[in-house]
């Protein structure tokens, strides 16, 4: 929960599979095959029942929206993992570029041109 809101965080496993099924606009079975399938991981309760997350309804709503564009679920798959290493890459790049900033600050080159700083857009994956 985020204290400041009161509201849950977004990655807060709450919403049982009947409840992410009325939120996504999904049937309960269609959410069990993403799951199985690794679309959706939801996290488990201690009797091992599905929880969802606000980010796992956001994603189901994501692939409903793809399977209405006539993607394949395989594909949606691939998407799904492209999107997740493009934003990890681009955290490691951001990362690396806060690193050679910095060293570039503490040791300047003589010849080298600064870059102009660029802004940097993350979004959030699943």
């Amino acid at each position: 929960m985020n204290e400041e809101t009161q509201q849950p965080a977004d990655d807060e496993a709450l919403y049982v599979i009947s409840i992410a099924s009325q939120l996504s606009g999904m049937h309960p079975q269609t959410l069990r095959q993403y799951d199985r399938m690794g679309l959706v991981s939801p996290g488990r309760a201690s009797g091992r029942g599905r929880r969802y997350s606000l980010r796992d309804i956001a994603s189901l709503r994501n692939i409903q929206r793809l399977v209405g564009e006539g993607i394949n679920l395989a594909g949606i798959k691939r998407i799904i993992e492209l999107e997740t290493a493009v934003a990890s890459m681009a955290i490691e790049v951001a990362k690396l570029r806060t690193e050679v900033d910095a060293l570039i600050e503490a040791n300047p080159p003589k010849g080298l041109v600064r870059r102009a700083k660029s802004e940097i857009i993350i979004y959030p994956t699943e």
